[in-house]
C-alpha cells in the first residue's frame, strides 16, 4: 500500500462558511464519493495521522444540500477546502477507536498503537485541501493533518468495488441522495448461513423501525445488505481462547472489556460496504453472546443472537448514527475519565450540567421540574447492588446444586432465605420508583451518565442510552437522532 506524504503546507487563509449558508454541490463536486484510509497512531498524550489509500466510490450518497455538518458531534473532524475561493465546502465530525484507546490504562502508560480509520468526502471537481482535526480535553480543535487532493491524480484507486457478495435491497424507498442509505455487512456467517443472515437482519430491520423516531421516519431509509461467507461461523472471544477466521475480524474484548465488540480492520469494512451506497453501516455478527459497538459516524456492531441483542442494537446504533453517549454508570468499564471534569460533553443527550438554568434541553423540560432533578438515585443503588449480590450468591448455590456438591435440605433452605430478600429488595426498589414517579415520561437533569456516577446529567431517568422497560429513547435522543436522519434525507 502507498502511503501518502503529509506535508504541513503553508496555506493561505481558508474561509469558513457563513452559518447556516451550504455551498451548492454541483458547483464543487462530483456525485462520486473519495474515501481517505487513514492510519491513526498514538497514546494518551500523542496522536499522528498518516493517509494510506485514496479510493474512488461511484456515488456521493449524501443529501447535497446539506455539506456542513449543522452541529459539532465526534472528537474529529474532517474539512475541505476549495483552492480557489478557499471556501469551507464540506465538514464532518467523526469518532474513531484511537480516540477511545488514548483513554485507557495502555495509553496513559505510553503504550502506542495504531488504528485504521477510513473518512469519506464528496469527490471534488478541482483540488481541494483536507484539514483534519482532533479535539483535546476540553474540546477545543487542533489539526492532525493538512493534505491537497487533486481529483486528476493518478493515484487514486478507481476500480471497481464489485466484489461478487451477494447483494439485496429489503427497503428501496428511493435515491440514494434523499434517504438515509444503511447497509448490514455479515459477519461471522459460513456459507451454508446465507440464509439465516438474512432472516437475522429482517428481524433487525424490522425491531429498528417499531422505535421511535425510526418508526415514523420510515420511509426515509433505504436498507441493503452484504453477504460475504466467513471460512469459519462467530467471532473471536479471547479470554475464552475462542478465535475464528471471519470477514472482518471482529473480536470481543476490545480495549479490555470483555463485552466490547470491534472490529480493527477498518479499511476492509468500508471496501466491502462501498459495494452498495451507503451513510450508516451495520456489522451483523453471527454469535449468541452479549456484545456490540458503534463509533460515531464510523459503523455499528452487534450479534445476532442474544435475547438482548436487538436491544444492543438499538443502543450502538445511536452511538454510531446520531452521536449519542452511553447515559449509564458502573466501573466496570475501560475509560479513564473519559469526559473531563468541568467541560461540557458534545454528545446531545449528557451535560455536565455547568448553567443549570440554560441546560442544553432547556425547551424540552418538563414544567416546574428542579434541575438538578432529585429521583432517589443513591438509595436505589444501594438497593440493587445488595440485589445483585443476593442473585450472585443464588447463581453460585444452583451451580453447586448443579454439580451435586450442595447439601440438600439445608441447601434448599439457603435458597428459599435468598429468594426472599431478592423479593423484599425488589419491592424496596419498586416503592423509591413511585416516590419519585419514575414512570412519569419527565424530562429534566438526572445525575449519573457517560460513565460517571457523579457530575454528568442525563435527560429522563430511563432511555435505551441507559436501559429502557418500555424500549423507547428519550425525548432528547429522539430529537438528536432525527435531526441525524435531516443530515442524510430530505423531509
Amino acid at each position: 500500500m502507498r502511503h501518502w506524504t503529509l506535508s504541513l503546507l503553508m496555506m493561505t487563509v481558508l474561509l469558513p462558511a457563513k452559518a447556516q449558508e451550504q455551498p451548492s454541490f454541483g458547483e464543487f463536486f462530483f456525485d462520486r464519493a473519495l474515501r481517505i484510509e487513514l492510519f491513526c497512531t498514538g497514546d494518551a498524550r500523542n496522536e499522528e495521522v498518516t493517509v494510506g489509500s485514496l479510493i474512488e466510490e461511484p456515488i456521493w450518497p449524501g443529501n447535497p444540500a446539506v455539506l456542513l455538518q449543522p452541529f459539532e458531534r465526534g472528537h474529529h473532524k474532517v474539512s475541505v477546502y476549495d483552492s480557489v475561493t478557499k471556501r469551507l465546502i464540506y465538514a464532518a465530525g467523526y469518532d474513531d477507536m484511537l480516540g477511545e484507546y488514548q483513554t485507557t490504562a495502555p495509553a496513559q502508560n505510553g503504550i502506542r498503537r495504531t488504528f485504521e480509520r477510513a473518512v469519506r468526502i464528496p469527490m471534488p471537481k478541482r483540488a481541494a485541501f483536507v484539514v483534519l482535526e482532533s479535539r483535546d480535553r476540553k474540546n477545543l480543535l487542533h489539526t492532525t493533518a493538512k493534505f491537497q487532493i487533486d481529483p486528476r491524480d493518478v493515484g487514486i484507486i478507481r476500480e471497481s468495488p464489485d466484489r461478487g457478495d451477494r447483494i439485496m435491497h429489503p427497503i428501496a424507498n428511493g435515491d440514494p441522495h434523499t434517504h438515509v442509505d444503511l447497509v448490514f455487512l455479515a459477519e461471522g456467517y459460513t456459507a451454508a448461513e446465507q440464509a439465516k443472515f438474512e432472516s437475522d437482519v429482517n428481524r433487525f430491520v424490522g425491531a429498528l423501525f417499531t422505535v421511535e423516531p425510526y418508526a415514523s421516519l420510515k420511509q426515509r431509509f433505504n436498507v441493503s445488505t452484504i453477504f460475504r461467507p466467513s471460512v469459519e461461523e462467530g467471532t473471536d472471544e479471547p479470554r475464552q481462547h475462542v478465535f475464528r477466521s471471519t470477514v472482518l475480524q471482529s473480536s470481543f474484548n476490545a480495549f479490555g472489556l470483555d463485552r466490547y465488540l470491534l472490529t480493527e480492520d477498518g479499511f476492509a469494512l468500508r471496501r466491502m460496504a462501498a459495494e452498495v451506497p451507503y451513510d450508516a453501516i451495520v456489522v451483523l455478527v453471527n454469535s449468541p453472546r452479549y456484545g456490540g459497538g458503534g463509533i460515531y459516524n464510523d459503523y455499528c456492531i452487534t450479534t445476532a443472537d442474544h435475547r438482548a441483542s436487538l436491544q444492543v442494537f438499538a443502543h450502538e446504533f445511536g452511538h454510531a448514527f446520531a452521536g449519542l453517549a452511553d447515559e449509564y454508570y458502573s466501573s466496570d468499564v475501560a475509560y479513564n475519565e473519559f469526559y473531563a471534569p468541568g467541560v461540557e460533553p458534545l454528545e446531545p443527550n449528557i451535560t455536565a450540567l455547568l448553567d443549570p438554568p440554560n441546560v442544553k434541553w432547556k425547551d424540552l423540560l418538563t414544567p416546574g421540574i428542579p434541575v438538578p432533578t432529585p429521583y432517589g438515585r443513591d438509595l436505589v443503588d444501594s438497593l440493587s447492588a445488595r440485589r445483585w449480590s443476593v442473585r450472585d450468591s443464588l447463581g453460585a448455590l444452583r451451580r453447586r446444586e448443579k454439580d451435586g456438591s450442595g447439601q440438600g435440605s439445608r441447601m434448599r433452605a439457603t435458597e428459599t432465605e435468598w429468594k426472599r430478600e431478592d423479593e423484599r429488595l425488589r419491592l424496596q426498589i419498586d416503592s423509591v420508583r413511585e416516590a419519585y414517579h419514575w414512570s412519569e415520561p419527565r424530562v429534566g437533569a438526572f445525575e449519573g451518565a457517560g460513565y460517571a456516577a457523579r457530575g454528568l446529567y442525563r435527560p429522563m431517568v430511563y432511555c435505551l442510552m441507559i436501559s429502557s422497560p418500555t424500549n423507547e429513547f428519550c425525548l432528547v435522543c429522539r430529537r438528536a437522532i432525527a435531526r441525524a436522519i435531516d443530515l442524510y434525507s430530505v423531509r
